[in-house]
């Protein structure tokens, strides 16, 4: 039997080991991907632990997917409570949405049910799905703009205390620290209409240029 308290350990560890070594993936090699471009499709565990390829979701009809911060962070919190104003919208125009995380099945069952996630979840904890889609990492102006020297700095021991502030909430530190968040439209061909790439990891888009997104990609396939 998976040990929940075990995975978050884990979880924290790994937080503490990324913050140590700060941001990496700070800006693209070549161009990311873009809309008109193919959606790469993969299969992962969603959070009953069962394998679900990316493309079940644009299959016949447009996709919505929503790439999350980590578990513990409030920015997610205020993501989750934005979705469920906006779910319905999209739902009634036709989309299918998906929340991909870092997290694994167990944890991210623990956060969709705590947080009152209303659509899928699906796991990615080694980051394939992030890089493929082009996510970049954010750098401490973009993760920490409202924190103190210390923390833009990245300081190590800085970072332990905030941590060990955090075990066993809510707001436990987990998973990547520097991972920014995305959302992308699909159409039913597997083509990007819309990529949203967050400059910073509170800058939320507003749900019209989402539905608009939606209904375009529902439009050109038509």
């Amino acid at each position: 039997m998976i040990n929940l308290s075990a995975q978050i350990t884990d979880a924290e560890n790994e937080w503490l080991e990324m913050w140590a070594r700060g941001p990496r993936r700070t800006r693209w090699e070549r161009v990311p991907l873009q809309v008109g471009d193919s959606a790469p499709d993969f299969e992962l565990l969603d959070f009953h632990g069962q394998p679900r390829r990316l493309s079940e979701f644009w299959n016949g009809a447009p996709a919505l997917l929503l790439f999350w911060r980590h578990y513990g962070c409030s920015c997610g919190r205020a993501r989750a409570k934005r979705l469920q104003e906006e779910y319905a919208k999209y739902i009634e125009l036709g989309a299918n949405v998906i929340v991909i995380g870092q997290g694994e099945p167990e944890r991210a069952k623990a956060y969709a049910e705590k947080f009152g996630l209303p659509c899928p979840v699906l796991c990615d904890p080694s980051f394939k799905v992030y890089a493929a889609y082009d996510i970049l990492e954010g750098k401490t102006s973009q993760i920490l703009f409202d924190a103190d020297d210390e923390f833009l700095q990245c300081d190590l021991e800085a970072g332990r205390k905030l941590q060990a502030s955090r075990i066993g909430t809510e707001k436990s530190l987990v998973d990547s620290p520097w991972q920014l968040p995305a959302e992308f439209v699909v159409d039913k061909n597997g083509m990007i209409r819309l990529a949203y790439r967050y400059q910073y990891c509170e800058d939320y888009p507003n749900p019209l240029v989402l539905e608009a997104g939606i209904k375009e990609a529902i439009w050109e396939n038509d």
